[in-house]
């Protein structure tokens, strides 16, 4: 985790107040992290970090895209990412994460890791079912889909006629009264 050493703030030499970071988040952050699922990714995060007297309130805001793959199609296209989350760290006795919104960090502490809650906040941004826009508007034109329409079963093949049963069905359903 050296390489996400740029992620992390020394807040101890910042001067109370507000403060701006900007990330460029690509491939080689998701790497670190073990995640595969983006094809591409090209998000810019704006971090920014409050310092007060007796806690610290960073806000996340990302804005970018990520390449994934359809659930339907497999087709790769960019998603848009728009998204933000709210930290409020505070000081106490031991580090303590349960809660999501608060990070409680010993009073020793003096640098704060973000490339945790950024990672969090892209890889939440993504819907759990990624659907390609060109199937939602029918302007996508792909093998599968094509494939998909061939087998669909059209509507006069739920309606088959009696000459069209095999014969040896109703010998089996004769079976079925005989007693």
């Amino acid at each position: 985790m050296k390489a996400l050493k740029s992620y992390t703030i020394p807040f101890v030499g910042l001067k109370i107040g507000e403060h701006h970071f900007d990330y460029q988040i690509d491939n080689t952050f998701f790497e670190h992290f073990e995640y595969d699922e983006f094809n591409a990714v090209d998000v810019k995060i704006d971090l920014k970090f409050e310092k007060k007297t007796t806690l610290l309130e960073l806000c996340f805001s990302a804005k970018g895209s990520v390449n994934v793959n359809c659930d339907i199609t497999n087709e790769p296209f960019d998603l848009a990412i728009d998204d933000e989350f709210k930290l409020v760290v505070k000081f106490g006795d031991a580090y303590n994460n349960d809660n999501e919104d608060i990070l409680i960090v010993p009073h020793g502490e003096y640098e704060i890791n973000v490339a945790q809650y950024i990672y969090e906040l892209i890889v939440l941004a993504v819907p759990i079912k990624r659907v390609h826009p060109g199937i939602e508007d029918g302007t996508l034109q792909s093998d599968i889909l094509s494939k998909l329409e061939e087998l669909r079963p059209s509507e006069d093949q739920n309606t088959k006629s009696s000459e069209d049963i095999d014969p040896r069905w109703d010998n089996l359903k004769k079976l079925l009264t005989d007693k």
